[in-house]
C-alpha cells in the first residue's frame, strides 16, 4: 500500500487544469451541510424533541457517515466517483426534504440519517479522485485544498443559515441552502468535463504513462471488496495507524462540543461566542495550505503530531481554567490556539488515507479508512458529554487532552511505518 509513495511524478498535472470541476462541486456542498448542521437541534427542539432527544438528532449526520463509509467505498469502486457524487447529491435532496416537511422528530431523524449515508459517499467519491489523479509529490497540498474548501464551507454556511432564517422567520427554510447547494453540485459535475479526463488527455499529450484508470474502467471488470473483506485485509494498518486516526477524528469533533459548551459553562452570551468561534474558525481556514506544504516537504509527521500535541495542550490548558477570574481570557486564547493546532493538520487524514490506498483502485480502502476516523469522531461527543454530566467539564476537557497525547505517540510510532515520506529535494 505505501508503495503509491513512490509512483512517478506527472509533469502534466496542474491544479488549474481541475480546480474548478474538482473543488466547485465540494464547496456547494460543504457550505449547504455547515448551514444545516447548527440548526438541527433547534429544528428538533421546535418539534417537540426533548435537549437529549435533539442532541442525538443532531449526532445522526455523524452516525450517517459513520455507516456510510465502508459501503459507500464499494459504491463509488462500482460506479466511479462522478456518478457516485451526482447520485449522493440527489439522495441528499431526498433527505433534505423530508427534514423540511418533518411532521415530527422522528421524520427529522430519519432524514438528517439520510444525509450523513449520502455525505460520505460524496466525501469519499472526492477523495478517491484526488487519490488517483494527484502526483504523490503534491498530494499533500491537494488534498489539504480539499479540506480548506469543506473547512470554508463549514464557516460560510452557518451564516448564510442566520440570514436565511431572519429572512423567512423559519428555521427549517435553512434546509433549501442545502438543497440548492446539492443541486448546484450536481449540475457542475454534469456541465463541466470529468476532471479525471482532462488529467488523462493532459498525460498523453505530454507522453506520461496513465498509472490511474478512468473511475469504473478496472472497477465493473473486477468484484469490489465488501465491507468485511475490506476490513479483513487491512486490520493491520487500521488497527495501528488506524487508532490514531480515529483519536484525530475524536479531537477535531471534540473541540466542536467542548467550546460552546464551556462558553455556556462560565456565562458567556450566545452572539459572543459565535463570534469567538467563528474568529477562531478563520484562523482554522487560513492555515489548510500551509498544511499541504508542511506534508509535502517535511512529510506527514510533521503535520500530524504537532497537531496533535497543540490540540492536547488545548485541552489541558481549558481544564485548568474554568473558575479562574481571567477565565474568558483564556477561553478565547485556547479557542484560538485550537484552531492553529487544529489548522496545521488540516488533511492528514485524506492524505494518509491516498498514502495507503492502491492507487489504482482507492475507494475500497478509503471507506475503511474513513470510517476509522469518523468512529472517532462519533464517539467524542458521547465521551464529552457523559463525562461532563458525570462529573464535570473540566475533566471531560482534560481526559481529551490525555487522549489527544496517547494520539500522537501512536502517529508517533507508526506514521513512518506506514507512511513513509522522501522530501522532493531529494527523489
Amino acid at each position: 500500500m505505501a508503495g503509491a509513495m513512490t509512483s512517478t511524478p506527472s509533469p502534466a498535472f496542474s491544479f488549474r487544469s481541475v480546480a474548478l470541476s474538482a473543488f466547485l462541486p465540494a464547496a456547494l456542498f460543504a457550505i449547504g451541510e455547515g448551514a444545516i448542521i447548527p440548526i438541527i437541534p433547534v429544528v428538533a427542539s421546535d418539534l417537540g424533541a426533548t435537549l437529549p432527544f435533539a442532541a442525538f438528532v443532531a449526532a445522526l449526520i455523524l452516525v450517517g457517515e459513520l455507516i456510510g463509509d465502508v459501503p459507500s467505498g464499494w459504491l463509488v469502486s462500482r460506479i466511479g466517483e462522478r456518478t457516485a457524487m451526482i447520485s449522493a447529491a440527489l439522495v441528499s435532496i431526498v433527505g433534505l426534504l423530508t427534514c423540511v416537511w418533518a411532521p415530527n422528530e422522528w421524520v427529522l431523524a430519519g432524514g438528517v440519517l439520510l444525509i450523513g449515508l449520502s455525505t460520505a459517499v460524496f466525501a469519499l467519491a472526492r477523495h478517491a479522485f484526488m487519490t488517483s489523479f494527484v502526483p504523490v509529490e503534491v498530494r499533500a497540498r491537494a488534498l489539504s485544498s480539499l479540506g480548506g474548501v469543506f473547512r470554508l464551507g463549514y464557516f460560510v454556511g452557518p451564516f448564510l443559515a442566520a440570514g436565511t432564517i431572519h429572512l423567512t422567520g423559519s428555521t427549517q427554510s435553512a434546509f433549501w441552502i442545502h438543497v440548492a447547494g446539492c443541486l448546484g453540485a450536481a449540475v457542475v459535475l454534469l456541465v463541466l468535463r470529468d476532471p479525471s479526463e482532462v488529467l488523462r488527455e493532459r498525460r498523453a499529450a505530454a507522453a506520461v504513462p496513465v498509472d490511474a484508470p478512468t473511475p469504473g474502467e478496472e472497477e465493473v471488470a473486477k468484484e469490489a471488496e465488501g465491507l468485511f473483506r475490506t476490513l479483513a485485509r487491512h486490520r493491520g494498518v487500521l488497527v495501528k495507524l488506524g487508532s490514531g486516526a480515529a483519536l484525530i477524528g475524536a479531537m477535531r469533533a471534540g473541540r466542536q462540543v467542548i467550546l460552546p459548551l464551556w462558553a455556556v459553562s462560565i456565562g458567556i452570551s450566545a452572539p459572543q461566542t459565535a463570534l469567538i468561534i467563528g474568529i477562531a474558525g478563520a484562523v482554522d481556514f487560513a492555515l489548510f495550505y500551509t498544511s499541504g506544504q508542511i506534508m509535502d516537504r517535511w512529510g506527514r509527521l510533521w503535520s500530524a503530531v504537532p497537531s496533535m500535541v497543540g490540540l492536547s495542550i488545548s485541552y489541558l490548558a481549558l481544564s485548568l481554567t474554568h473558575d479562574l477570574d481571567a477565565r474568558v481570557g483564556w477561553f478565547v486564547a485556547v479557542a484560538m490556539f485550537m484552531s492553529l493546532a487544529n489548522g496545521i493538520g488540516s488533511g492528514i487524514l485524506m492524505t494518509l488515507g491516498a498514502d495507503l490506498a492502491d492507487r489504482a483502485d482507492p475507494a475500497p480502502f478509503l471507506g475503511a479508512w474513513r470510517f476509522t476516523g469518523d468512529a472517532g469522531s462519533a464517539a467524542a461527543p458521547l465521551l464529552i458529554s457523559g463525562l461532563t454530566a458525570v462529573v464535570s467539564i473540566s475533566l471531560a476537557s482534560g481526559v481529551m487532552g490525555v487522549l489527544g497525547l496517547v494520539g500522537a505517540v501512536i502517529l508517533l510510532r507508526y506514521v513512518p511505518r506506514y507512511s513513509p515520506h522522501v522530501p522532493r529535494e531529494l527523489r
